[in-house]
């Protein structure tokens, strides 16, 4: 008989929760401990967009500790009221540039960044694009829900230009951009200089920075096997 094992302690969290409503997909939580554990106990900043109910900051603020700022964001006047002892909640379009820039400016240090919005793909890149370069150089950006880049109702689908997905597809070529042979068509960014990896999940992005530099080969020893040329194929000679 099969029984369900607990993997970490946002899990225990949320199946013990009698607070503050959460709602969450069942794999999120391995993804977040894995991600962020590190900073557990520390003075770290997490910005979430999307209160909704309030649970999930509440969430955060018991796996961090009280070393840890919470600052979430919501469209809803409403969540105001969830604000609580190192929580503080911003009211906001998060479509609305203008007040994204505003957030850059008014909370102190961004390490962590969950996009749990409202998952339109105009919402989603303009966050990405206005904040993510406020957040410390070896934070962490984490976009969830990405499978709304396939939903209509939320500007999503398949191979859509302006969907999130194909958006952040861009991503992988500006990591590799130190190796391109046409800087016209791809040069080193501050993307590039900035991130160290991009770990694509079910329905979830996370970018994990770090200052980077033009990567370098390294050989040592001195024992080596003979150079192989192998042979051209027969089919290619008859039709040479």
């Amino acid at each position: 008989m099969k029984t369900n094992t607990v993997t970490n302690d946002l899990e225990q969290f949320v199946l013990e929760n009698t607070g503050n409503s959460i709602n969450k997909w069942k794999h999120y939580f391995e993804i977040y401990d894995r991600h962020f554990s590190r900073y557990r106990g520390a003075d770290v900043h997490i910005v979430e967009f999307g209160v909704c109910h309030g649970g999930s900051l509440q969430m955060w603020k018991t796996y961090f500790g009280p070393s840890a700022r919470i600052f979430g964001i919501d469209i809803n006047p409403e969540c105001k009221k969830l604000e609580e002892e190192n929580i503080d909640i911003f009211i906001g379009d998060q479509e609305d540039r203008a007040f994204l820039r505003s957030l850059a400016k008014t909370i102190p240090r961004i390490d962590i960044l969950i996009d749990d919005g409202g998952h339109k793909m105009n919402q989603q890149i303009a966050t990405f694009e206005e904040l993510f370069p406020f957040i410390d150089e070896n934070g962490i950006y984490l976009c969830e829900d990405l499978h709304t880049s396939y939903w209509e109702k939320f500007g999503g689908g398949y191979k859509k230009n302006g969907t999130f997905i194909e958006y952040s597809k861009n991503f992988i070529d500006y990591l590799h951009a130190w190796h391109s042979q046409n800087p016209k068509k791809l040069d080193v960014t501050d993307f590039t200089k900035s991130v160290h990896s991009l770990h694509y999940y079910n329905s979830i992005l996370v970018i994990e920075k770090r200052k980077t530099v033009k990567p370098s080969c390294i050989e040592t020893g001195t024992a080596r096997v003979s150079k192989y040329k192998a042979k051209k194929k027969w089919w290619k000679k008859w039709f040479k």
